[in-house]
């Protein structure tokens, strides 16, 4: 188990990694808007547009959602389905297990899905998309970094017997 000490020393890094990836999500976000507004207003009132806007917001939102998906993942905001381990949190030795258990399975999938990201990045780096001409390794990218980021997580999670938690803010399954 971590200690109060060791608990609060993680807290300002993951505060700081909370800030920053709402920062990154609300600025994906309000580019898209203002891009799509724009198009939207050239088209219908001008005739014309901005082909770079849906490239563009196409992009943004990828990145946008694997940022969350990052950054919900030490807030404990992914699916969880706890009934198994709500059964086990009153015998130790078992929850203990369940919670490596869990996380192995966590650290697995990112693996795969890192190394599948990682494939697709290397071949997009020999093109670039159809408007923008942006390397085409840019839409994969977050997945592997995300994948990354939640693995190296997990690895420090299981490394410090971190406890799962079960007092999710919605609805417990």
């Amino acid at each position: 188990m971590n200690s109060p000490a060791q608990q609060a020393q993680l807290q300002p890094s993951l505060s700081r990694f909370a800030r920053i990836s709402q920062l990154l999500m609300a600025s994906c976000l309000g580019v898209m808007a203002v891009a799509v507004f724009i198009n939207v207003v050239l088209r219908y009132g001008f005739g014309s547009g901005v082909a770079a806007s849906e490239e563009l917001s196409r992009l943004l939102f990828v990145w946008m959602v694997f940022i969350g998906a990052a950054a919900a993942y030490p807030a404990g905001e992914h699916m969880a389905f706890t009934s198994l381990a709500g059964l086990l949190a009153k015998r130790p030795v078992a929850f203990g297990l369940l919670t490596a258990v869990i996380r192995l399975l966590v650290i697995s999938a990112s693996a795969m899905l890192a190394w599948g990201a990682w494939q697709q990045v290397v071949v997009g780096m020999g093109s670039r998309s159809v408007v923008m001409a942006y390397p085409a390794a840019l839409l994969p990218l977050p997945a592997f970094l995300c994948a990354v980021a939640i693995g190296v997580m997990a690895v420090i999670e299981l490394i410090q017997r971190k406890p799962l938690e079960l007092g999710h803010g919605a609805e417990v399954e």
